[in-house]
């Protein structure tokens, strides 16, 4: 809905006249930013949550942005009362560790969005490779309340981007929705290229001749992977609900937007599947290579224990002490005994090193 109402930075214009601009509240924990925007227009630097809303429910236009950082429950109870939110989404956003769903209560939606970071490390150790958080929206008829929870995929970025294009933010508080959607679909996109290098590059580890790669390192990157695939796949269905319900209290050109974003989520998700897929053929050849090398060092074993045993044996019946042997008191004797020894030994290093044994 548009105004002919003038905006500017720091002075709301009444029904009847300016009123006074009112000293802003310092912004109690947990709140990152607090702000109400009528057509695409931001109004007030800093604000309190409910002097907002109640000032976009006098004017009857607008909507209420806040953004809040892991809340604790007295403040999330509190914003609950003033937004009119549900009981058990305000504990869903509490206590996090949720996977990405979508709910609905009346006219307000409930969005879970789970965040990733790619964690940089060393190809050949074993060490966290993906972290992850998540986001939180409710989206009412005159509000958007995003919760985040984790160190990572900040929403100023998502915020200033939005406040640069007024015609997508004086779509309502769905434009704050997809922007929220397509920040987090656009990480997994990030994240997933770098896995991608990582998978090249161990296939590659795999296959080279002599690389002393361990194993253990393939495991990790794979238990990564399926880390990945459990925070990204679930979102596949709150998307297309989003896309497609058009019961849902959305405006068409934010589903319109959606279906890009769903489009990347999408492939993104085939991506981590082929990842898990060829990180379990990785493991299979890299225990394949082991079982090879494994081999390939008995049989060296086998072939060393056999020219061993000929002198071995040699000595040993000699070695038996009995007063009437062969050759006992020859001259010759000793000499001839250490030169049967060698030449046996040669003609069995060289028939093994012939058959690759050695």
């Amino acid at each position: 809905m548009s105004s002919n109402l003038p905006l500017p930075s720091f002075h709301w214009p009444g029904r009847s006249g300016a009123r006074p601009e009112p000293k802003p509240a310092a912004p109690p924990g947990g709140i990152v930013d607090c702000a109400v925007y009528v057509d695409g227009q931001r109004l007030w630097d800093q604000c309190t949550y409910k002097n907002a809303l109640a000032e976009v429910r006098e004017r009857k236009e607008g909507f209420v942005w806040l953004g809040l950082l892991e809340p604790g429950t007295a403040l999330m109870t509190d914003v609950a009362e003033t937004f009119g939110l549900h009981q058990l989404a305000v504990e869903d956003a509490v206590k996090a560790a949720q996977r990405p769903k979508l709910e609905r209560y009346d006219d307000i939606l409930f969005l879970v969005l789970r965040t990733v970071r790619y964690v940089e490390h060393e190809l050949s150790t074993v060490s966290e490779i993906v972290d992850t958080g998540e986001i939180m929206v409710f989206l009412g008829p005159d509000f958007a309340i995003t919760v985040r929870h984790g160190d990572h995929t900040e929403l100023r970025g998502v915020r200033k981007d939005l406040e640069a294009d007024p015609s997508q933010l004086a779509l309502g508080p769905g434009a704050v929705l997809h922007a929220v959607a397509d920040r987090v679909v656009d990480t997994y996109v990030q994240v997933t290229a770098a896995i991608e290098a990582d998978v090249d590059a161990i296939e590659e580890a795999v296959f080279t001749p002599a690389n002393q790669l361990q194993i253990e390192a393939i495991y990790q990157l794979k238990r990564e992977v399926v880390e990945l695939r459990g925070a990204v796949k679930p979102l596949g269905m709150p998307l297309q609900l989003l896309t497609h319900d058009t019961t849902l209290p959305l405006p068409k050109e934010i589903r319109r937007y959606l279906r890009d974003v769903t489009d990347h989520h999408t492939a993104v998700t085939e991506q981590i599947i082929d990842f898990n897929e060829s990180l379990s053929a990785l493991i299979n050849a890299a225990l394949a290579k082991v079982s090879v090398q494994q081999n390939t060092d008995m049989r060296k074993i086998s072939a060393w224990a056999a020219m061993a045993a000929v002198p071995t044996m040699i000595a040993g019946v000699y070695g038996m002490n009995f007063e009437h042997m062969p050759e006992l008191s020859w001259t010759y004797g000793y000499p001839i005994v250490i030169a049967i020894m060698v030449v046996l030994c040669l003609g069995l290093y060289a028939n093994f090193h012939r058959n690759n044994w050695l």
